[in-house]
């Protein structure tokens, strides 16, 4: 048992459909046995139809188990609802990305269910957060995208909590639906690209606290590292768009109560974490890099690090501690037909390059390219058209497929996601980046109140 157990909660971690594929072991090994047994072939197939009642429920579930959450995770979706909010910034952002980290923070929500009904019939589960950098014809514009039950009245209160002068308003048309999804019948382009972290999800990556942001430094001795995709993004022309989306799912553990097929509870994200401290301070007794305990037992000698590794550690160690979320990355770049401009494919994947650190970084997990069409012939070119309005139809409903095993949600806590999605200050010099006009000033607290009388 303890080993059936381990390979539900393997199962478990890895969230991937294996319900067919241990259905067929399971008929492999029955019909193996009774062969190896000497028994006829008959025989075999007379047991197999007489133990239908005992295997065919069994195959079933595990055939039907991953569809059934999948259908019951959408109703449940649809009704708490989507709403896409615009986010004009203030004139003056005295703050650091720490204040976007509280609100990241404060919307975490892993909706555990209290029961079996909410999980298997009700489809109760963390729905996904979008925060969105989107330019129009060189217009910037923030946007967010949240589930309009419980979670948008929650993110507006916090925003103006933490941004008295910021203004959001909620979009009554979408903007990624500006471009439809049989974009190629009304002259239009896409290109898409994913990116993720380009090691596992609990190193993390480059963020505000290594650029010094978090000791609140003078407005011309900041270096946000938001600035390059805010130049990157407003210098583009009139008839192109880039649009950013950031996906992020609150974190939570795996368990038969969550929904997934688990034997107890599944490990948390950040034991890996903790694992690779022991690693990086020689205390794993399985790496080649252990280093035995000197003096009184249990003590260990002097330190070997070099300053880079303890700087890791305290990066490690600090992110370990934050809320975390299972998330995404994907851009998409349009145009109109025949005005590509592969020039800016580079630069707009380089945006990503300020996050790469010492532990970790960003990087292209998965792309379109227009050249891949004029290489295949028919049946191709119809697939790779296909991809691409299916990437343009997730982000217009904010969901995710991933294409291939590398380009799965990774684990960006909520400094990291603060870091590449937060309100910069007038470091950021684009002028094409969506402000409120002027500042907002406070009401006089002398004004008359009443009915006022000639």
């Amino acid at each position: 048992m303890p080993f059936v157990g381990k390979i539900f909660s393997w199962m478990g971690d890895q969230d991937l459909d294996y319900g067919p594929l241990l259905a067929v072991i399971a008929l492999i090994l029955i019909l193996v046995g009774f062969l190896v047994f000497g028994v006829s072939a008959g025989n075999v197939f007379t047991v197999f139809i007489a133990l239908i009642p005992l295997w065919l429920p069994i195959i079933l579930f595990l055939l039907f188990f991953k569809k059934w959450m999948d259908t019951v995770g959408a109703i449940f979706s649809l009704g708490q609802g989507r709403t896409t909010l615009r986010i004009r910034l203030p004139q003056e952002v005295t703050k650091s990305p720490e204040a976007m980290e509280f609100v990241i923070a404060q919307i975490h929500n892993t909706a555990n269910p209290d029961n079996f009904m909410q999980t298997y019939l009700q489809g109760k589960r963390p729905l996904p957060f979008s925060f969105e950098i989107a330019s129009i014809g060189g217009e910037v514009r923030f946007y967010v995208n949240v589930p309009t039950k419980k979670t948008r009245d929650a993110f507006e209160a916090n925003m103006y909590a933490q941004y008295p002068n910021v203004e959001i308003v909620e979009e009554a048309v979408d903007y990624a639906s500006e471009v439809p999804v049989d974009y190629d019948k009304l002259g239009y382009e896409v290109f898409a690209v994913h990116m993720g972290k380009k090691q596992g999800g609990h190193m993390p990556i480059k963020t505000y606290y290594d650029y010094g942001l978090d000791k609140f430094p003078k407005e011309e001795e900041k270096v946000d590292p938001m600035t390059p995709m805010l130049e990157v993004m407003g210098g583009i022309k009139p008839h192109e768009r880039i649009f950013v989306q950031i996906l992020a799912i609150s974190y939570r553990k795996s368990s038969f109560q969550n929904g997934q097929l688990q034997i107890g509870e599944g490990k948390n994200w950040n034991e890996a974490s903790k694992k690779e401290i022991n690693t990086i301070l020689r205390r794993d007794k399985d790496t080649k890099l252990y280093k035995p305990p000197e003096g009184k037992e249990g003590q260990f000698g002097m330190a070997t690090q070099t300053p880079g590794e303890l700087n890791a550690v305290a990066n490690i160690e600090r992110n370990m501690n934050k809320p975390a979320y299972n998330t995404v990355i994907r851009w998409l770049y349009i145009n109109t037909k025949g005005g590509f401009n592969g020039d800016l494919i580079n630069p707009t994947i380089r945006m990503f390059s300020q996050f790469d650190g010492n532990t970790n970084g960003v990087g292209v997990r998965w792309r379109t390219d227009f050249d891949y069409k004029d290489f295949f012939p028919g049946k191709k070119k119809k697939q790779l058209m296909a991809l691409k309005k299916q990437e343009l139809k997730e982000y217009r409903r904010r969901v995710y497929s991933p294409k291939s095993g590398g380009d799965d949600y990774k684990i960006f806590t909520s400094e990291e996601l603060a870091t590449m999605f937060h309100l910069p200050g007038t470091v950021a010099l684009t002028p094409t980046i969506d402000r409120v006009p002027s500042k907002r000033g406070e009401a006089p607290s002398n004004l008359p109140v009443g009915e006022f009388k000639q």
